[in-house]
Parts: structure tokens; C-alpha cells; sequence
């Protein structure tokens, strides 16, 4: 019996275990967790109603940015620009899997690693010579990573991790650990329909753990699908803005350089 009993003592103890342990990674300043509040695909109220929220608070934001949308409110971005936000890369047609409809005709499973260089490309060129920008982090659209599909299918984070310092997630379960996360796939967490204290509850085990958490989000207004509560956001600025929380607010530019810089500098890696 004693051969079988000592792996089912193992699995307790494994079960028993803390899900995660504390990194030991050392953020600025005596902060012990970073958080980025980032926003995709160049949504009208971002510049209608996130900006001013943010200018008034002193908050810098990442936004991952379309085309087609960032020439609507051509002048509030460059304005954005000028305040220190982060203009970032979300592709050029904003590719996702054919089974989402919006999709069907410019569906990842039709594209090559060729067409989707050119769309990281592309996009870049377009954000330069509009804002003046050229864009070092990227978003991948609807958090999907591959090109092809069964045998061909192809991951394009190589193609991420060569032409920017990061590239972000979409709905993932978890926190970056700076020590060892992937620059070229940080992990997104949904901020859309949240809460005040489901904002803080993310925030909250990020700073137990020593973690960086990146929301991500679209519309800025009233709580609805893939809409971040604009009183709720404001709640949590102050929130994450208050010296005696700990917490480092900033774009995943900022905050992503910093923990190149020193995983470089302790022989950690990083791109």
C-alpha cells in the first residue's frame, strides 16, 4: 500500500500549496505591484470621456489603437500624445478568428506569418505618420496569437517579440510575475463591467504577490458589454494613485521597460 499512499500525500500537499508565491522581484520607489490601465481598438469615448478623466487625475493610459478608428478624433489623440499617453499597436484590420462574424472576412485562419508582419507593419506606419509615433507596444486583437489553421497553424508572437518591447493578452487569469513573464505575451486582465472593488480585488492580490496587472478595456461610459465604468475608473485612479497603497500606475511602456531594465541587470532576461 505504502507505493500508492506517498503519491496521494504529495497531490494533498500540492492541493494544500499557496496557488501563487510572492515574486521577489523589487518595483520602484518601495512599491510593491504595478498596474497599466490600457484600452483597445481607438474607441470614440476614449477621447470623449477617458481623456479628460484621466488629464484631470494625472493618469497616463496605453491604447492600443485601429486605424479606421484613431482618424475619427484625429486631433484628441494627438492631443493624448502631448499629454504622455501611451500610443500603441492593435494591428492594422484588427484579424480574429473567423468563428467571431465581425471577423469572417479577415479571419487569423486565412492569414500567413508574411500578411501578418505586413499588418504590424502597416499599422506602425499609419500611427507615424498621423501622431508622429512609432509604436513599441502592441495588443493582440481578441487575445489571439496564431495564423493558420490545423497542421499550419503558426504562433505569431516571435513576430511581436522581434518588432516591439511587449505584446498584450485579452482575458487571461492572472497577473504578470515580472521575474519571469514574457514580454512578448503579458497577461491582459478584462477591466470591461467591472466594479470598483472587482478593480481593486485584481490589484489587491497583485500586490500580495509582487505582480503587474494590465486592464483591458474598450468603451469609457455607463457599465455595459465591453464598457468600463467611467465612476468606477475614476474610483480606482485615486485609488491606485494613493501613496499608502503601493501601487505603481502607469503605461505598459513605462512599467514594461523598467522590468526589462532590471531582469537585464540581475541576469533575469528579457527582451
Amino acid at each position: 500500500m505504502l507505493p500508492r499512499v506517498i503519491p496521494f500525500l504529495v497531490l494533498l500537499l500540492a492541493m494544500a500549496a499557496p496557488a501563487q508565491q510572492k515574486s521577489a522581484f523589487r518595483w520602484p520607489d518601495g512599491k510593491r505591484a504595478a498596474v497599466s490601465l490600457s484600452f483597445d481598438d481607438a474607441r470614440l469615448s476614449q477621447i470623449d470621456v477617458g481623456m479628460p478623466l484621466f488629464d484631470r487625475i494625472g493618469v497616463k493610459a496605453t491604447f492600443y489603437v485601429s486605424p479606421g478608428n484613431l482618424e475619427k478624433r484625429i486631433e484628441g489623440w494627438k492631443k493624448a500624445v502631448a499629454a504622455g499617453h501611451e500610443i500603441a499597436n492593435h494591428s492594422r484590420s484588427h484579424p480574429c478568428t473567423g468563428n467571431y462574424g465581425f471577423s469572417k472576412r479577415n479571419a487569423l485562419e486565412g492569414y500567413t506569418l508574411e500578411r501578418m508582419e505586413e499588418e504590424l507593419d502597416g499599422a506602425n506606419t499609419i500611427i507615424q505618420s498621423l501622431l508622429g509615433v512609432k509604436p513599441v507596444s502592441f495588443g493582440y486583437p481578441c487575445g489571439l496569437k496564431f495564423v493558420g489553421r490545423g497542421l499550419e497553424t503558426k504562433s505569431y508572437v516571435p513576430l511581436v517579440a522581434r518588432g516591439f518591447l511587449s505584446g498584450r493578452g485579452y482575458r487571461d487569469e492572472a497577473a504578470n510575475d515580472p521575474e519571469i513573464c514574457d514580454m512578448a505575451q503579458l497577461m491582459g486582465t478584462g477591466i470591461d463591467e467591472l466594479t470598483f472593488d472587482g478593480m481593486v480585488k485584481h490589484a489587491s492580490t497583485a500586490l500580495k504577490e509582487g505582480r503587474w496587472v494590465i486592464f483591458a478595456g474598450h468603451e469609457i461610459g455607463k457599465t455595459a458589454f465591453q464598457t468600463t465604468d467611467a465612476a468606477a475608473l475614476e474610483q480606482f485612479c485615486r485609488y491606485a494613485k494613493d501613496p499608502a497603497n503601493g501601487i505603481w500606475l502607469d503605461t505598459v511602456e513605462s512599467i514594461g521597460r523598467y522590468v526589462v531594465k532590471q531582469r537585464s541587470g540581475g541576469g533575469a532576461g528579457g527582451k
